[in-house]
């Protein structure tokens, strides 16, 4: 059953993404990132994708966040804007929102069976990131929920350029 939810739900996600998908051309990055949240109390782990300047210094980053402790699991897909300022410095600061639909699968104590729900929300991104001698970017962001989504989330991570 949640098979089925995941797969229908990354089919609507790709629908509702598309027209801006197909505006912004082929990705420019990639890349993994690390985190907390609290609102479940959870580590997250996950990925993203970077579809650069879908309009003027906006982007678009799709991503899948999977959230583990507080006797849940957490799987989240994610359709992020980031609107980076320009600034003299080398580190690049942005802000944004986004969308999330979250898959919550919690683990009841006893000989109870376990729960899933399926339930949506947004939230609220101030980040900044800067490129390091590689070439790839390392970015450091926070994400305030609202709605069904978690209430606060620090994610570190990185952006390999697509070549």
């Amino acid at each position: 059953m949640l098979r089925r939810i995941l797969v229908a739900s990354a089919l609507l996600t790709s629908l509702a993404v598309l027209p801006t998908v197909s505006v912004a051309g082929p990705f420019a990055a990639w890349g993994p990132e690390i985190g907390f949240s609290s609102g479940p109390n959870q580590v997250v782990v996950g990925g993203h994708l970077q579809l650069v300047d879908v309009a003027p210094q906006l982007d678009f980053l799709p991503g899948l966040d999977l959230g583990f402790g507080d006797n849940q699991t957490l799987v989240s897909l994610n359709g992020d804007f980031h609107y980076r300022i320009k600034t003299k410095s080398q580190w690049e600061p942005y802000v944004g929102g986004g969308i999330g639909v979250h898959f919550e699968s919690f683990d009841n104590p006893g000989p109870g069976e376990d729960d899933s729900k399926t339930v949506a929300g947004g939230h609220f991104i101030g980040g900044a990131e800067v490129e390091n001698k590689s070439g790839r970017l390392f970015f450091a962001e926070i994400k305030l929920g609202f709605s069904d989504s978690p209430d606060f989330k620090a994610m570190v991570g990185w952006r390999f350029k697509r070549k």
